[in-house]
């Protein structure tokens, strides 16, 4: 008891508060809805996404925030309140999109997921939702919904656009969560279930998990139900939330990870044809440390130890101890949460979003993690924890041991969370949905404040349109060598830039950026400058990028 009660407290010695709160202005007046306020029934806990990405293509980043509604309306047929998208207006502040930009209702809105579906050069969206996931086409005249993937008895929670199979065009693969109706899941109202002594709503135990989909892509913005062919359908139904996409063993395709609520995670490897079969137990990143399962939620990931390979964070539930799971020589992962001093901060808490990026420009990566509890009940005596609780803003010392910094004052009930560069300054900000609240906007003042060096750099196909994800970005800057992919899922219902980001710390000389493509083709870029946006094309042959 005692040793959870002085978790909850944030280091005397903490560092100055890195991020600016900005939400009031940003956003204003705008807040994030889901489910009743007594939260009866699972279906009301999860809450909605949050996807960023330059959709109307002014070089600025604008945002699409989820959301959701009650149980009982959403199955008495009432929809839930349209996704809406705001417009950046490039200082981290954002205006409505308006009739343009309108977009549809949901039944119970999730996430989603972007990426420019037909090729046009235009980002395009993906909305899960407890019901048929939407594909919209981002086109002159507005959306134009193109596919709707799945039964209206799904429910789909995050959703990562991949090529898996390096043809071009862009395959999706849905996390789905469980079977829900009010009409044979119990409320909290019943009593029937309980947690620490106090009547909660039931789940995800002993409700049927739903199995996860692929679609593998046409490149007209339509897709085809691919599960079986692809392994995917080979493995259990679980209860997913999160999903990352990566090339976890470098090979140069694009594998997934993906969380599962209180059942094993799944570590999916591409055979580079876009078929997969599932390694996680085999690389140690199924279960935590001691071999249980976990309530897992969220996933982050990025090249901590400078293998070039990434390592992965997982938010998990209250009194389980988060894991970070680092890459090693022998092609799997081992846990090192506890050694990172990440495991312990943690126990308390209950995590959802989480960022891996270098937030303070120093060099090395850092974390960003955002928490709250499923239980307002959690506020009562005898729990160990709180429905509302503070963010986390873990800083790297460089030796792979994080500190805890505040991220944001005060305690929120927060849900998905996405990192970018609201303000194009070169460091990286935050958005993070609460349930039932404010939408969080943090500027991050790094560059304001400190004489650190960055580069952002995205990669582009053939052509210059269409991002290319999937794309390894290799840094060599004053001695170290660290990597980053492409790629725009976000984790947990949320979706991020297609843009890989380095802090440089106080090296203000880049030797190299290579830039190593599906297709197998690569770009170097000697001695680019650093502070800037580097933009770096596949070549459409070997021999167009060769010594480049």
């Amino acid at each position: 008891m005692l040793a959870s009660l002085l978790l909850l407290q944030v280091p005397q010695s903490a560092p100055p508060t890195l991020f600016e709160d900005i939400s009031e202005r940003a956003l204003p007046g705008v807040e994030s809805a889901y489910g009743g306020a007594r939260k009866d029934w699972i279906a009301e806990v999860n809450g909605g996404g949050v996807l960023l990405g330059d959709f109307d293509g002014d070089g600025v980043l604008d945002l699409v925030l989820v959301d959701g509604s009650t149980a009982e309306a959403a199955e008495s047929g009432k929809p839930a309140r349209p996704a809406r998208l705001f417009l950046g207006k490039g200082d981290g502040t954002f205006a409505s999109g308006g009739e343009r930009w309108a977009l549809p209702a949901l039944r119970l809105g999730s996430g989603g997921g972007t990426g420019d579906i037909d090729g046009d050069g235009r980002l395009d969206l993906v909305l899960t939702d407890q019901g048929q996931v939407r594909v919209l086409l981002n086109g002159a005249e507005g959306w134009r919904e193109s596919a709707r993937l799945g039964e209206p008895g799904d429910w789909s929670t995050s959703a990562a656009l991949f090529d898996a199979d390096a043809d071009g065009a862009l395959d999706l693969y849905v996390a789905r969560y469980l079977e829900f109706s009010t009409q044979f899941v119990k409320s909290r109202a019943s009593g029937a279930c309980r947690w620490k002594g106090h009547a909660v709503m039931c789940g995800p135990e002993g409700l049927a998990p739903q199995a996860d989909r692929f679609y593998k892509g046409r490149g007209d913005g339509t897709f085809v139900d691919a599960t079986k062919e692809s392994g995917i359908g080979t493995q259990t139904p679980s209860y997913g939330l999160g999903v990352m996409a990566l090339d976890y063993d470098a090979d140069g395709d694009t594998d997934l990870f993906v969380a599962n609520d209180s059942m094993p995670n799944f570590l999916w490897e591409n055979d580079g044809a876009g078929v997969f079969r599932e390694v996680a137990f085999a690389r140690g990143v199924s279960h935590d440390s001691n071999g249980r399962e976990m309530a897992a939620m969220g996933i982050a990931a990025g090249d901590l130890n400078g293998d070039l390979r990434d390592d992965l964070y997982v938010t998990v539930f209250s009194g389980e101890a988060t894991p970070l799971y680092c890459s090693t020589k022998s092609g799997g992962y081992r846990e090192r949460g506890m050694a990172a001093g990440i495991s312990g901060p943690s126990i308390p808490l209950l995590g959802w979003g989480a960022s891996m990026q270098d937030f303070d420009l120093d060099g090395d990566l850092d974390l960003a993690v955002f928490n709250g509890h499923v239980y307002p009940q959690a506020d009562l005596p005898g729990t160990d924890t709180s429905y509302a609780q503070r963010a986390q803003l873990l800083l790297n010392d460089g030796k792979l041991r994080f500190v805890e910094a505040p991220l944001v004052a005060g305690t929120r009930v927060s849900r998905a969370a996405a990192a970018g560069d609201l303000d194009g300054d070169g460091d990286l900000d935050l958005v993070a949905t609460r349930l039932d609240g404010p939408v969080d906007v943090l500027l991050n003042r790094a560059v304001r404040d400190s004489d650190r060096h960055h580069l952002r750099v995205r990669a582009k196909l053939p052509g210059g349109k269409v991002d290319a994800l999937g794309a390894r970005v290799i840094v060599d800057a004053c001695g170290n060598r660290r990597a980053a992919e492409i790629r725009t899922s976000g984790g947990y219902q949320a979706a991020v830039p297609a843009e890989a980001h380095f802090g440089l710390g106080a090296c203000a000389a880049v030797a190299s950026v290579e830039v190593r493509f599906l297709s197998g083709r690569s770009v170097v870029v000697a001695t680019p400058t650093v502070d800037q946006l580097l933009v770096v094309v596949e070549p459409a042959s070997p021999e167009e990028g060769a010594g480049k």
